[in-house]
């Protein structure tokens, strides 16, 4: 029996609508291709409709297509990740075998969020080398997954920063940047009279996009630093050409150079 024809026989073996079974996950329209054989289901897709219709997935798999040598373990992974028994994820990787395409990105995922517990863990028990450890050994099984985010790198090492606080420097030049995040709350600081505070923002981690010179040049009018914002508008003068005039003209008053002062109040006309 075909895979499409087995998903399709235990859907409706458990009184589902094509509808019922996609729910928010796929389209009905890719259920229906998948059941008559016109497409395959992707592993995250086979898993999941695995899941909704109450079948491991080892019973969709083609009578003449070998068993997956890593599903079992996979499967362990996953109920282990799920269940919060993080303890039981190193002893289930020494199982695995690698390579395998299929499965590597997500095992190597699970390594680095169950590490990352069990870390958690043991900090909470004041073993503090062991959690180093384990957060090592998470970095290192993260650069193994596409689906490690941003995100989760940033978490780990605030983590690494709870028990090597003395390592701050060094932690804090490996944290991903989020320059969106770093321009809003740069923003929000200058909207709220916080000059100061808007200029480390962004001196944390400079760039020459022409977004953090503009923002750069205002923090600076504000502190009355009117010859680095001058610099700033100048870098941002071609992509903001109204904007950084206006803010020129107002900077080479400061500065009592009346003549390039003029120079960008008629640019404004």
């Amino acid at each position: 029996m075909e895979l499409g024809q087995r998903i399709k026989q235990a859907r409706l073996e458990r009184g589902l609508s094509q509808r019922q079974l996609c729910g928010e996950e796929i389209t009905r329209n890719m259920l229906s291709q998948i059941e008559n054989g016109s497409a395959r289901p992707s592993m995250a897709t086979l898993t999941f409709l695995a899941r909704q219709l109450d079948k491991p997935i080892s019973f969709f798999l083609e009578e003449d297509v070998a068993v997956l040598p890593n599903q079992p373990v996979m499967d362990q992974l996953r109920q282990a990740y799920t269940q919060g028994e993080y303890e039981k994820i190193p002893a289930l990787l020494e199982q695995y075998r690698a390579p395998d395409e299929v499965f590597d990105r997500e095992r190597y995922l699970l390594e680095a969020l169950g590490l990352m517990k069990l870390a958690r863990q043991a900090q909470l028990q004041r073993k503090t080398v062991y959690a180093q450890t384990l957060l090592q050994r998470a970095g290192e099984a993260g650069k193994n997954s596409a689906y490690y985010t941003d995100a989760l790198e940033r978490e780990r090492l605030l983590q690494l920063y709870e028990l090597q606080p003395q390592q701050a420097v060094l932690l804090a030049q490996k944290l991903p940047q989020d320059r969106r995040e770093q321009m809003l709350r740069a923003t929000a600081a200058l909207d709220t009279g916080k000059a100061d505070q808007a200029a480390a923002i962004l001196d944390a981690a400079p760039e020459a996009a022409a977004p953090w010179q503009y923002l750069r040049g205002h923090a600076a009018m504000k502190t009355e630093d009117y010859k680095l914002a001058v610099q700033c508008f100048l870098q941002a003068e071609q992509t903001y050409p109204m904007e950084c005039a206006k803010a020129l003209e107002e900077c080479y008053r400061q500065l009592e150079d009346y003549k390039q002062a003029y120079f960008y109040a008629c640019k404004q006309r």
